[in-house]
């Protein structure tokens, strides 16, 4: 047997009725009590009951709440008074007396369908009140309310096993080495490069991720825009809003929109762990998933590219330097064709002046300092083959002179 009970007041001072009725309340807590002897029984009601009930009731129901006999949550809470009954049995493990089935809370409070945990009570004239074990009904919101957090509680895994996977991708890549599970068990280590599409660096991106959920919001500055979207820069990290999230129908461009340089309020709408990149969206238009959009990673890789090509411009123009130095090359080949004709003067000039020792002496002695010049000292033995042509010329001139004196 419980020993904590949490009575929704404002559930069984209204039923049967269309307002709520603080006598009819009081009858029911002291019924229930008297069921129940020696337990502590807490008493929640709406803040909104003491406007609700009638007028000639008020100034009871502010002594009672004075005594602490009733308990109201502060103006303005989520859930109202449901949401605080909850929190209390929740924290004190009791058992809820109402006949509401709080179809809102099931996914977050699912100790509402263990036997025991809610009991029912109504008034039967004649009878006074009676209580029985029920349990809760599930409904539409019910099924709306638990498949939503179905799926939250899902992209959070995704969430979480894909920054797992990218904090490890980023710690391997300091190492350039990362393991992977291969067939049957077996491991195979193979060789991995950063990733060259990040879009954040990873101890701004996994700050990020821990400080602000899915569906949370944060306040971003527009930095810039693509032609789908804008970039948005929270706590330094680089996020990015497809049109898509900015309005229904979409908006045509997103200047239309947003203004460069602005601060706004957005919602986290997705993750993308293995790039290190977030997708925003405006309230409202929110979409919360567990891999952002397509639109999205496009415009983050359009983003990106600008850098690479710049590097590839700037490696290609020194290339095209060495093409212009070509022609500077074609100089030296003509001056080694000068030298030439000097050479062949100075071979002719001493045929001249003498008649037989002087050719043989200076033939053999310049014969080898021209060709040198000419030609790679490797070929030296062509220079001796010049020197032999000269000496069977000379005597081929010698009777010209002779039959020269013969006339005279």
């Amino acid at each position: 047997m419980a020993d904590h009970f949490v009575i929704d007041g404002s559930n069984l001072a209204t039923e049967g009725n269309t307002e709520p009725s603080l006598a009819q309340l009081r009858e029911a807590v002291n019924a229930f009590r008297s069921e129940h002897p020696g337990t502590t029984v807490t008493v929640v009601v709406d803040a909104s009951f003491e406007h609700r009930i009638d007028p000639s009731e008020r100034a009871a129901f502010s002594k009672a709440e004075i005594a602490t006999e009733v308990v109201s949550p502060p103006a303005g809470a989520v859930g109202r008074g449901d949401g605080f009954l909850l929190q209390i049995a929740n924290r004190t493990n009791a058992t809820v007396v109402s006949n509401d089935s709080f179809q809102e809370f099931h996914a977050e409070y699912e100790w509402l369908f263990e036997p025991g945990r809610l009991i029912g009570g109504k008034p039967v004239p004649g009878v006074g009140w009676i209580f029985s074990l029920r349990r809760p009904v599930r409904g539409i919101v019910s099924r709306k309310t638990t498949q939503r957090a179905k799926k939250e509680a899902r992209d959070q895994d995704q969430v979480r096993d894909a920054i797992a996977e990218a904090t490890a991708d980023a710690m391997s890549s300091t190492t350039g080495r990362r393991r992977r599970r291969g067939g049957r068990g077996r491991t195979t280590t193979t060789t991995t490069t950063p990733e060259p599409e990040a879009v954040n660096q990873p101890a701004p991106f996994l700050q990020f991720v821990i400080d602000h959920r899915l569906g949370t919001e944060v306040y971003g500055v527009v930095d810039s825009f693509s032609s789908h979207g804008a970039f948005v820069i929270v706590d330094d990290v680089r996020c990015y809003v497809p049109i898509g999230a900015m309005g229904e129908p979409r908006p045509s461009k997103a200047r239309d929109v947003l203004t460069r340089g602005e601060t706004r309020t957005f919602i986290v709408q997705a993750v993308d762990a293995p790039r290190r990149g977030i997708e925003l969206a405006l309230p409202g238009f929110a979409k919360v998933a567990g891999a952002p959009s397509d639109e999205t990673v496009a415009a983050e890789v359009k983003g990106n590219r600008p850098k690479k090509t710049a590097t590839k411009g700037a490696a290609t123009k020194p290339a095209k330097a060495p093409a212009k130095k070509a022609p500077p090359a074609k100089a030296p080949a003509k001056k080694t064709v000068k030298p030439a004709p000097t050479k062949k003067t100075t071979a002719k000039a001493p045929a001249k002046k003498t008649v037989k020792p002087a050719p043989t002496k200076k033939t053999t002695a310049k014969a080898p300092a021209k060709k040198p010049a000419t030609k790679t000292p490797a070929k030296k033995t062509t220079a001796k083959a010049p020197a032999k042509k000269p000496a069977t010329k000379t005597p081929a001139k010698k009777p010209t002179p002779q039959k020269q004196g013969r006339r005279r």
